[in-house]
C-alpha cells in the first residue's frame, strides 16, 4: 500500500491543531500535510512534528485572503509582487519544518484579463517559484481543482491542463499534484492518467466520490487505484484530504489495505 499522510486541515478537526499531530501518529499515519502553516510560528509546528515522529509532507503557498474567498494568486497579473513575497514566506516555513514540497494554488479566474495574460502570468510565476525553491531542494506542485463542485471559477481545473502547463513551465523541480477526487469530479479516469503521467506526478491526494469522504466510502474505485499505485512503483505520499463521515478514526480502514 502507499504511504499515507493525514491532511490536518480536514482530519482530526475535533481537537485543536496542535493536538492533531499526535492523533495522526496514533492512528497509523506516517506523515502530515495541511493547507497553511502561517497562523502558527514555524518553530511551534516543528516541535509538534518532532514530538509525533511524523514527516512533514506538504503545505500551500500563501493564497491571498482565504477567508474572503480568494484561492490563490498565481494566475493574477496584478498581484505578481504579492505572489513573489508569498514564495519567500513559504520557503522560510519549509526550511524550519523540513518540508520538501509546496503546492501553488492557481487562483480564481480574475475578471477583465485576456486568457493569454493569465497563462503568461501563471507560467512566469511558477518558473520563479520553482527556481527559488530549487536552491532549497524543494519541489513545487501544481494541482487541478474541480470547478464543478468545490471551487467554481478556479483557473486550473482539469488534469490535462495541469500536465500541459507543467511541461510548458519546464522546471525539473515542478510536478503535478494529482488529486484523485478532483480528477474524478472533472471526468478524468485515474486508472488511465496515473500510468500515463506518473513521471510528472510529485504528490497524490485522495478522497472518494460522491461527498469527498474517506477512500472506500463511495464509487471512486480505490480498491483498484491503490493497488495500481503499487504496481506502478509509486514511492511518494498519498495525502488524505477528505471530510470524514463519522469521526476520523472511524473511517481509516484503507490504512490497513
Amino acid at each position: 500500500m502507499p504511504r499515507f499522510a493525514a491532511n490536518l486541515s480536514f482530519l482530526f478537526t475535533e481537537v485543536p491543531f496542535a493536538e492533531r499531530f499526535a492523533r495522526a501518529a496514533r492512528a497509523g499515519f506516517g506523515g502530515v500535510e495541511f493547507l497553511f502553516p502561517y497562523p502558527w510560528p514555524a518553530r511551534d509546528i516543528a516541535g509538534w512534528l518532532a514530538a509525533s515522529g511524523l514527516d512533514m509532507v506538504l503545505f500551500n503557498f500563501p493564497a491571498g485572503d482565504w477567508e474572503a474567498g480568494e484561492r490563490g494568486l498565481a494566475c493574477h497579473p496584478a498581484r505578481r509582487e504579492e505572489f513573489a513575497a508569498g514564495v519567500e514566506t513559504a520557503l522560510d516555513y519549509a526550511r524550519v519544518l523540513g518540508c520538501p514540497r509546496l503546492h501553488c494554488l492557481a487562483g480564481l479566474t480574475p475578471a477583465g484579463w485576456e486568457a493569454d495574460a493569465l497563462r503568461e502570468t501563471y507560467v512566469a510565476n511558477l518558473r520563479h517559484a520553482a527556481d527559488r525553491a530549487a536552491a532549497q531542494g524543494v519541489t513545487v506542485l501544481i494541482e487541478a481543482i474541480n470547478s464543478r463542485l468545490d471551487m467554481p471559477g478556479y483557473w486550473l481545473d482539469s488534469p490535462a491542463k495541469a500536465f500541459a502547463l507543467a511541461e510548458a513551465i519546464g522546471r525539473p523541480n515542478l510536478k503535478v499534484q494529482y488529486d484523485i477526487y478532483h480528477a474524478l469530479v472533472m471526468g478524468d479516469d485515474p486508472r488511465r492518467s496515473l500510468p500515463q503521467y506518473l513521471p510528472a506526478i510529485g504528490h497524490i491526494q485522495a478522497a472518494d466520490v460522491p461527498g469527498r469522504h474517506e477512500p472506500g466510502s463511495g464509487e471512486g474505485g480505490y480498491e483498484q487505484i491503490f493497488p495500481l499505485l503499487d504496481r506502478l512503483g509509486y514511492r511518494g505520499w498519498v495525502g488524505c484530504e477528505y471530510r470524514p463521515r463519522a469521526g476520523t478514526e472511524a473511517g481509516l480502514a484503507y490504512l490497513g489495505g
